[in-house]
């Protein structure tokens, strides 16, 4: 038995086997073979089970975001089967005499490289198509997609997940995850919680050395432990623990359908933070009252190209409909610091965290922004969807994106199509400057949602993704509700409501502070609706 001690996330336990996710090296060093017609058939092999594999991905994509937004795997098969593409790998372990790999490698590198050089944007943005699929030809030639165990749950195990990996994720499948680097405050941590995945991050490098697909294992949310092949008097324990959870929770379900109301009649709205339209089905399960973060840069992330107007009013659609009436927040895009798309194309930052993200690269690429608002603007006429735009730090910005906004609702009219003219704008404070000069800013929207991850970052000048800094960075802060009390005072004073939506809407701790500040919403990942439920229900301001 091996203990490693990390970062707990999401009070929960997981038992089971482990599923290691080895991410593929850049670089395959040249292997020469003898035998070419095993070699051959190697490829071929693999090339099969690729296609089979994307069109499986397809299906699942088309459930999800629709045909048009699962083409792009239509598109990889054809370039998987290219015939210019397969002569050159096959050529290449024929007359040099090298491994499959090594064949396909090389020849993602040529022809990556050769639509690069295209003037041509759309012929351009094949270049990530090719790697794609190169990288899962390799990764099954190496036998590198034996990560899930066929039938079985596991833990996912890997150095470290983006949020684009984890938003991709089966949830269906898994069971924790587990990694060797990674922050309490990161965007991933965020999403774990939200797709309520108990999670176990920063355990260090040296757990990757000792563990492999199949192993039993025990990830601990509640105290950081990574345990490895437990001995029996542990997975008693554990088993216990889990039982304990278990009775808790179905204590708080006996909280469905009462109000989070405060003993002395302060009623609070209890919204719930997701990433995807699949998470309507935990929020409904939470009996969360709407939906205060639905974080939209999850749509732009793991793929090759810009979603379509189409492929994201689908998504923007499927939610305000099933939410049947109830307020949907939708955040729009967020790309930028540890969120990351390579086709926008944006540049190495030495600080990204203050660079080109949020609103200033909305700002800066309006032809992708103007997309999302047509998307957004015409799902509003199927449900309550308000529109919030993240990373404010000046009234400049709010006058540019309402001009934005007008500008969209008028293409709409002139179109004859329709939408809800009375959808709220809103913005979130999650800058230092955005708090002080808040009684401007709620002059100009409808309201504001305070992004306490940010705000907290901003503020005391600490890297969210930066460990060395974690033990500095106090979430309880003066200056941090110095600012949220300023926020909501101000925006109360202009007549406009105010919520929070980072983590700090979930530290109990503070729920009866964020009230006799005036909060008027809380918004939380769906399996901490019903404990803040609880939370609120036990306060009476009266004394």
């Amino acid at each position: 038995m091996t203990i490693f001690e990390g970062k707990g996330i999401c009070d929960a336990v997981a038992m089971g086997r482990i599923s290691v996710i080895r991410k593929q090296k850049k670089e395959i060093e040249r292997k020469n073979i003898t035998d070419i017609k095993n070699e051959t058939e190697r490829f071929e092999n693999a090339k099969n089970e690729v296609l089979s594999e994307l069109e499986t991905v397809r299906e699942k994509a088309v459930s999800k975001v629709g045909e048009e937004g699962a083409a792009i795997f239509e598109i990889h098969k054809m370039m998987i089967e290219d015939e210019d593409y397969n002569d050159f790998i096959l050529n290449m372990i024929k007359d040099e005499k090298v491994s499959a790999e090594y064949a396909v490698f090389s020849a993602s590198k040529k022809f990556s490289e050769l639509f690069s050089s295209m003037e041509n944007a759309y012929m351009k943005s094949r270049a990530a198509d090719i790697k794609e699929i190169s990288e899962r030809l390799i990764n099954h030639l190496s036998g590198e997609n034996e990560n899930i165990i066929d039938g079985e749950q596991v833990i996912i195990c890997a150095k470290d997940l983006s949020p684009g990996e984890t938003i991709l994720l089966d949830k269906e499948k898994i069971l924790s995850f587990v990694t060797a680097k990674g922050s309490l405050n990161s965007h991933t941590a965020i999403l774990a919680k939200s797709m309520n995945i108990p999670a176990v991050v920063n355990v260090g490098d040296e757990f990757l050395s000792l563990i492999k697909n199949g192993d039993y294992a025990i990830a601990d949310g509640f105290s950081g432990k990574f345990i490895l092949n437990p001995d029996v008097e542990t997975i008693s324990y554990y088993e216990k623990k889990v039982d304990e959870y278990k009775e808790k929770n179905n204590l708080l379900l006996s909280l469905k359908g009462k109000e989070s109301k405060t003993i002395d009649g302060r009623r609070i709205d209890v919204f719930a933070n997701i990433g995807n339209a699949e998470s309507i089905k935990e929020v409904k399960e939470s009996d969360a009252d709407g939906i205060g973060l639905f974080r939209s840069e999850f749509i732009f992330l793991g793929r090759d190209d810009f979603p379509s107007e189409e492929e994201q009013f689908f998504v923007y659609k499927k939610i305000a409909e099933e939410m049947n009436g109830e307020k949907v927040i939708i955040r729009t895009l967020d790309i930028g610091a540890d969120k990351q798309a390579d086709y926008f194309g944006i540049s190495d930052e030495e600080n990204p965290a203050l660079g080109l993200r949020g609103i200033r690269l909305c700002l800066s690429r309006k032809d992708v922004f103007k997309i999302q608002l047509r998307a957004l603007y015409r799902a509003s006429e199927y449900g309550n969807i308000n529109i919030m735009f993240p990373m404010i730090t000046s009234e400049k910005e709010v006058d540019e994106i309402l001009s934005l906004c007008e500008d969209v609702r008028e293409e709409l009219k002139k179109e004859g199509i329709p939408f809800d003219e009375k959808t709220e704008l809103g913005i979130m404070i999650e800058t230092p400057a955005a708090a002080i000069i808040s009684d401007d800013l709620s002059k100009k929207v409808s309201f504001f949602s305070i992004g306490t991850n940010d705000l907290i970052q901003y503020t005391l000048a600490c890297d969210r993704q930066n460990l060395s800094v974690e033990k500095f960075c106090d979430t309880h802060h003066k200056a941090v509700l110095k600012l949220i009390e300023m926020t909501i005072k101000n925006a109360h004073k202009n007549g406009v409501w105010v919520g929070i939506c980072g983590e700090l809407a979930a530290d109990i701790s503070l729920t009866e502070t964020f009230i006799k500040m005036g909060v008027d919403e809380l918004s939380v990942s769906p399996p901490y609706v019903l404990k803040l439920r609880e939370r609120i229900r036990n306060i009476d301001l009266s004394k």
